[in-house]
């Protein structure tokens, strides 16, 4: 995939201009109440495992509404039973996957971080190991995959269900023993990262955000601009409903990464690719831009697609992370 979008120097500068409802605040202050009403503490099951450097647990904490969502926990072997708290690091999943095996992510872990994995609602199914948290909420008709389940409505949008589940996530993990409530981040690459910035942005006191090759940023731009799902689904269904462009475009208002990233009060590092197609890289940095938490940094990818830095940016958070804790 060739260059196609805007150029560098132009992409530092970019911030359009994004819709904003009124009542953005109120919507997500009242969703987050209702939800943090009816919430129950987070149960953890020890797993056996052939991992011995590591402690593993199913966790099963209260997501949107009550719902049960599970994750997985890793910890450096001991962590729960010392007496000193540990740093941890919150990961939100890409777009169609699920929490997979505990095995497949130790680097935050080795690294001395407890390390949560949140299963994503309804997904698992498309890439993979799979998840294990289903969405019992039905929607109104929509195109295959996620992106247009209730989206004629704010208050029934599947990514209503998702965002409230991340922060709940945050909000369980800080409550666990090993873990240092005044020190964690959160994380995840596209669709994960789009929920990092939606988790940053509605949750008080995180100490970092790393937001890698974001998804959900600046809806508008994204589906003119990509022929690539998951935002071509917008476009598929949009080309059926011919009149509903509008309320559509509303409802996703109340869910852009932009609108979270002028509320998020952590610093961040993200990541975009300058080939990328499937998350364009100016809406990327439209959230980017954006971020009301000091500083953001960013690293490009000049010559990737939507895998962008891969393992190279886990090292390159790993650093970043390290050294933001000790300073």
């Amino acid at each position: 995939m060739p260059r196609f979008d805007l150029p560098l120097d132009e992409l530092r500068a970019y911030r359009p201009d994004i819709a904003e409802p009124v009542d953005f605040d109120a919507f997500w202050s009242a969703t987050l109440a209702e939800s943090r009403a009816v919430a129950r503490p987070p149960r953890l099951e020890r797993v056996a495992s052939p991992l011995r450097l590591v402690d593993v647990f199913d966790v099963e904490f209260s997501g949107f509404a009550g719902d049960p969502v599970r994750g997985w926990l890793v910890a450096p072997a001991g962590a729960t039973d010392a007496s000193v708290p540990l740093p941890a690091v919150v990961e939100f999943v890409g777009y169609g996957g699920g929490r997979g095996l505990p095995h497949e992510r130790l680097g935050w872990a080795v690294a001395g971080y407890v390390h949560f994995v949140m299963d994503t609602r309804g997904q698992g199914s498309g890439w993979g190991t799979g998840g294990a948290t289903p969405d019992p909420h039905g929607t109104a008709p929509s195109a295959p995959g996620f992106m247009t389940r209730g989206v004629h409505d704010p208050a029934e949008y599947y990514y209503r269900r998702v965002f409230t589940d991340a922060v709940l996530a945050v909000d369980a993990v800080r409550s666990l023993d090993p873990v240092d409530a005044d020190r964690v981040a959160v994380t995840g690459a596209s669709q994960g990262g789009g929920i990092a910035i939606a988790a940053a942005g509605l949750s008080e006191g995180l100490v970092a955000a790393m937001p890698d090759v974001p998804f959900l940023c600046n809806f508008e731009r994204a589906v003119g601009l990509t022929d690539r799902d998951p935002y071509q689904e917008i476009v598929r269904y949009l080309s059926v409903h011919r009149d509903a462009a509008e309320q559509v475009f509303r409802t996703l208002s109340y869910f852009d990464g932009v609108n979270f990233a002028k509320r998020a009060s952590a610093p961040a590092l993200f990541s975009d690719a300058l080939m990328d197609a499937t998350c364009p890289p100016s809406t990327v940095y439209a959230a980017r831009n954006a971020w009301a938490g000091g500083d953001a940094d960013i690293v490009d990818y000049a010559f990737n697609d939507h895998e962008g830095g891969q393992g190279v940016h886990w090292q390159r958070q790993a650093a970043w992370l390290a050294a933001h804790l000790a300073g």
